[in-house]
């Protein structure tokens, strides 16, 4: 959002920056599967460990995905009791999700971050070229570290400042 001065704090410059990089992988992985689509219809050849790479990378889209759609307010919602709520408990309800989720996504984030460790231990690499996964899953680790400062920022600016905020629900922009 743009300050008085209309200039954009390092917070809503840090959510830009996760939104691009979960849009870059995401334009990788598109880029790599029509690529070996290509290769393996008219060539009969396949990019080694295209598979692993896709199926890695796919995962790291979902996990910085999943940092976009939870600052954004932006995932599968049932309203039925919040749209017929008023204003103070759709507040209310919404603080408390946001806590919830924050914590959640907290205990996601540090269990994975445990998965990275036992995976960079146990020497996990790739079928062809054995390169290590860990790798990959410290990446999508990162994504979900970023959900998790930017639970903290939506939960903060629901209770501080919710006109900071534009959801699914409220999708006008705010100047």
């Amino acid at each position: 959002m743009q300050g008085p001065t209309g200039t954009r704090g390092p917070v809503d410059r840090f959510i830009d920056l996760i939104e691009v990089t979960a849009a870059g992988f995401l334009a990788v992985v598109t880029l790599l599967t029509f690529v070996s689509v290509l290769l393996r219809y008219f060539f009969a050849w396949a990019i080694p460990d295209s598979y692993d790479f896709t199926r890695l990378l796919l995962g790291i889209v979902i996990f910085w995905g999943i940092a976009v759609a939870s600052y954004r307010g932006d995932h599968i919602s049932v309203d039925l009791l919040w749209s017929a709520s008023p204003p103070w408990a759709k507040r209310t309800m919404d603080v408390f999700s946001a806590i919830v989720t924050l914590v959640a996504m907290a205990a996601f984030t540090w269990m994975f971050a445990l998965k990275v460790l036992g995976t960079r231990a146990d020497n996990v690499g790739t079928f062809d070229l054995r390169q290590p996964v860990w790798i990959y899953y410290a990446v999508a680790w990162i994504g979900l570290g970023s959900a998790v400062l930017l639970l903290v920022v939506r939960t903060f600016r629901l209770v501080t400042a919710p006109e900071k905020l534009t959801t699914a629900r409220d999708p006008q922009v705010l100047e």
